[in-house]
């Protein structure tokens, strides 16, 4: 099998480390790490003497049958944009808190990646929202995709934004706000659930519209089917604002009008039979109520 192996940094992830990769080297994985992590480890990890037969990879290309990302959620959403539209499966194994996408822990990497390698696991498709800026903007002309959400928000400023809303050309109304968050059902337990967006399951057809902190009292998450071309246009007291995509940002001026809609592909991520979005969902809402106490 030829796996890519993706992570941020090398804090909190040397026992995960240690037992993904002697499992891969006793199964004789064609191994490729990202070249930026690699040099991060090489220094922990005696590459030469033990781990001499993983390669490097800068690009990936449809050969690889398996991307496993180390880390959290936030990992996952940098992960894709290797991935982007090869259909490479992608699993995560989680360094930190409980996540929604990487939710693999270390007592559970070995008996995991059996399952990979038996095929006793599912894929789950997830939807992604893409981009379009008029002008066009170098920065989300070849990354103009993300998994979570796209937001915009104000810069340099203290004041509130006005962001005009369209749906498929029909104005819908002007929120007036920090900023508004259009979530795809991925994304919806990130950064929308704490604005006050609602929960949606991963399969749902639904895309989230969420205003960030609103003056507008009347202002509050709309859900709309994701086949909805949605445009933007921000007015404001600066002329610049920012737009994110997951945790990749840009400015844009007040003049550029822009257009989300559904991607022309899915990330597939990997779900074992042992596990479910319920069943992740309740943990973390669980988990949530116990960090309080």
């Amino acid at each position: 099998m030829k796996i890519a192996i993706y992570s941020q940094n090398y804090k909190s992830k040397e026992e995960s480390l240690g037992i993904l990769f002697n499992y891969l080297l006793e199964q004789k994985a064609n191994v490729f790490i990202e070249d930026q992590f690699y040099r991060l480890i090489d220094k922990h990890f005696d590459f030469k003497k033990n781990y001499k037969e993983f390669g490097t990879f800068q690009t990936l290309d449809n050969s690889f049958e398996l991307l496993i990302s180390i880390g959290g959620d936030g990992t996952i959403l940098r992960a894709i944009t290797y991935v982007s539209d090869l259909a490479i499966p992608i699993i995560g194994i989680n360094t930190g808190r409980l996540g929604f996408l990487a939710t693999i822990q270390n007592n559970q990497i070995e008996s995991a990646l059996d399952s990979i390698y038996e095929g006793d696991y599912k894929i789950s498709e997830r939807s992604l929202l893409s981009i379009e800026t008029n002008p066009k903007n170098k920065d989300l002309i070849q990354l103009n995709f993300a998994l979570n959400e796209i937001a915009v928000s104000r810069k340099n400023t203290t004041s509130m934004i006005t962001v005009n809303t369209h749906l498929n050309g029909e104005y819908l109304t002007s929120y007036w706000a920090d900023g508004l968050i259009v979530s795809s059902p991925t994304g919806s337990t990130g950064y929308s659930l704490s604005c006050g967006g609602p929960v949606i399951s991963p399969d749902a057809k639904s895309f989230v519209i969420t205003p960030i902190a609103p003056h507008n009292l009347s202002a509050r998450p709309l859900v709309i089917p994701d086949d909805t071309e949605i445009q933007l246009k921000v007015e404001g007291r600066e002329d610049f604002y920012l737009i994110s995509l997951d945790s990749r940002i840009a400015t844009l001026h007040n003049t550029t009008i822009v257009t989300i809609k559904k991607a022309a592909f899915k990330i597939k991520m990997v779900e074992l039979h042992t596990e479910s979005f319920i069943d992740t969902l309740r943990k973390k809402l669980l988990w949530g109520e116990d960090k309080r106490n």
